[in-house]
């Protein structure tokens, strides 16, 4: 559930795209982004360096791209485009700590990537819905994930996928890019440990606020039904 795409990913995508001149400009042009992002960080890009770096004319990356948060939407979206799926371990706790360790790898390897990716979907609204579909896209292809622990038996039916999901890899996100803390090479499968062990006590399918709702009425109960007996 990579956030970061790497530079060149932009290549290689999954969906089919525009071919010759056009999809080679907009290859050049995604790599350019990623590389300048890599090396000057997002308050550094500019339509310009990129186009310099391109090798293109600034106004060819002008009339597609527009502005900066054009630019990093097409990144956005150029990593959806990849043909992602997440690894099948055998167990959730084993497939939760490969995605967390995907996520980890790709936070450290492409911080600025990350933070930048972040800050211009408070900028752009364009970035921020291609910010969103990725999302949106990547817990969909996780779901997978949690399907084939409940045919497993190891969580029961009616687990709640994107509860889960974001359960077991909001912590790493936390850590790593809000509070900007060293890397725990450890994070990453206790995370996913302490999830599906919540995951097969149901914690994500509702039925344990059920039971919290229901214990202090079942308590107020049993109290009023003592102090009767203790009347009479």
């Amino acid at each position: 559930m990579n956030s970061a795409p790497r530079p060149g990913d932009s290549t290689a995508p999954a969906r089919p795209r525009p071919g010759g001149r056009t999809a080679r400009i907009r290859a050049q042009v995604l790599d350019a982004v990623s590389a300048e992002l890599t090396e000057s960080g997002y308050d550094a890009l500019t339509v310009d360096t990129v186009a310099a770096r391109a090798g293109v004319h600034r106004a060819t990356v002008y009339r597609r791209w527009r502005d900066v948060g054009g630019l990093l939407a097409d990144v956005v979206d150029a990593a959806g485009d990849l043909d992602w799926h997440p690894a099948d371990t055998g167990s959730l706790r084993g497939d939760l700590a490969a995605l967390n360790e995907e996520i980890q790898q790709s936070l450290l390897e492409r911080p600025s990537i990350a933070a930048a990716l972040i800050a211009v979907s408070f900028r752009s609204d364009e970035a921020a819905r291609a910010l969103r579909r990725l999302w949106e896209g990547r817990y969909a292809d996780c779901e997978i994930v949690v399907e084939r622990a409940i045919g497993r038996g190891e969580i029961p039916p009616g687990t709640d996928a994107r509860a889960l999901l974001i359960a077991a890899t909001a912590p790493l996100y936390h850590q790593l890019v809000l509070l900007r803390t060293p890397p725990d090479p450890h994070l990453p499968a206790r995370i996913a440990g302490s999830t599906a062990l919540a995951a097969t006590a149901g914690a994500f399918t509702g039925g344990i606020e059920q039971a919290e709702v229901a214990a202090p009425d079942a308590a107020v109960t049993d109290g009023a039904a003592g102090g009767r007996e203790g009347s009479t």
